[in-house]
This record gives C-alpha cells, structure tokens and sequence, in this order.
C-alpha cells in the first residue's frame, strides 16, 4: 500500500478556479474555495497560501475535454495552468479527464454557490478513484 497523500484539486476557469483538498486515506475530497482572482499574479497568490496552508504533497488538474474525448480550446489553458502550478511550485501535477463533472453538480440547487469548488472534489475524488484501481491492477500482477 503506498504511504497516504494530501492532493489539492484545481478546477480551472477563465474567470474562476474551484479548489479542493482531500488525502488518499479517505479518498475523499472537500470542497475549499472558488477564486476569483482579477488577474494570474493575483489567482497564483492565492494558490500559494492555501499550499502552504494545507501542503500537498500532489497537485490534480481537471483536464476540459469535448464529449468524444477530443481537447478544445479550454484544455490548452488548463493544461497551461497546470504547467505554471508545477513550474511555480514544485508539485507533481496529474490530470483528471473532467468531463460531466459540473453538469453533475449543476442540478444539485446546494452547489450552486461554490460550485467549482465542489467540481473540484469531484475530480479529486474521481483521483482517489484511479489511483486505487492502479494499486489494485497491481496488486493482482
């Protein structure tokens, strides 16, 4: 079994990027904040602190996608963001294929405040999720 991990979660947006930190033990993610930062020094500022104030070992990055799986325009700055989260800070970044994450919150009335925020416990739980069927894969090798 590897040793428990504290990942944060980021789902990003041009006017807005959903954070959320959870640990491998519980494979859970919690819902931390949205920001909404007017401009990167500002959105990269905020990052920070909540690293330094929850210290992850691993950084998750939902990864937009068009239904068939095809990139579009969104997931260039996505991709984008997490290179500048691992250049900025020294975290490994994985990606999270995020397609239908905000739709499956959008109906739920109660996400609506912090919805990108919840989007991204969704895509670190769906980490949690990957990373345990990896382990498993193993383990049966």
């Amino acid at each position: 079994m590897p040793k428990p991990i504290t990942v944060m979660a980021f789902d990003y947006g041009t006017r807005r990027v959903g954070v959320a930190v959870g640990n491998s033990v519980t494979g859970t993610g919690q819902a931390l904040k949205t920001i909404a930062a007017p401009n990167s020094d500002n959105l990269f500022k905020e990052v920070e602190s909540l690293l330094k104030e929850w210290q992850p070992e691993r950084l998750v990055v939902g990864k937009p996608l068009h239904p068939d799986g095809a990139e579009h325009e969104m997931t260039s700055k996505a991709v984008r963001f997490g290179n500048q989260l691992h250049g900025r800070f020294q975290l490994e970044v994985e990606w999270v294929d995020e397609r239908y994450t905000s739709a499956v919150l959008e109906g739920d009335a109660q996400m609506q405040d912090n919805l990108d925020a919840h989007s991204a416990a969704l895509l670190l739980e769906q980490y949690f999720s990957e990373l345990a069927a990896k382990v498993a894969i193993k383990n049966v090798e």
